[in-house]
């Protein structure tokens, strides 16, 4: 039984993304629709070779899927938003135990906008975006809205 047979009922499927890695961190990844690819390395902080890693890829899908929220939130409030960077920086992290985790600092800039507001649509795309579901009470992620004053 796959995790999308365990929906609710009311839920329906709009889209699967299938990504296959082989090798681990040093391997390769690619999709089945075959319209990504990627060579795989350790973060290059630890003096490997070049390529990608799972943080980074973790970071570009958070940052888009949140970037995208803001703007849903943002049409439904009807705020005037302007254009927007949403900056995803993922951490990995170890404890003295040898246990890995991440952590995530999310970072909006909307220099049209005010910061009041920007503060308020962040929270409010925190609340809609899919990542932010998913990682909501198993890893600490920050906000931060950096609108004009």
């Amino acid at each position: 039984m796959s995790a999308a047979d365990q929906l609710p009922g009311d839920v329906e499927v709009a889209y699967t993304a299938t990504v296959e890695v082989t090798g681990g961190r040093g391997g390769h990844a690619r999709s089945t629709s075959g319209s990504f690819a990627a060579d795989l390395a350790r973060p290059a902080e630890r003096g490997t070779e070049a390529g990608t890693d799972p943080e980074e890829l973790f970071a570009a899908g958070y940052a888009a899927c949140f970037d995208s929220a803001l703007q849903v939130v943002a049409r439904r409030e009807k705020v005037r938003l302007g254009p927007t960077t949403t900056t995803a920086a993922v951490s990995l992290c170890i404890t003295d135990g040898q246990d890995y985790s991440v952590a995530v600092d999310l970072v909006v800039t909307a220099p049209e906008c005010g910061q009041h507001e920007l503060d308020r649509l962040v929270e409010l795309a925190h609340e809609t975006c899919p990542y932010s579901k998913a990682t909501r009470g198993n890893i600490p992620v920050t906000l931060t809205g950096v609108g004009c004053t």
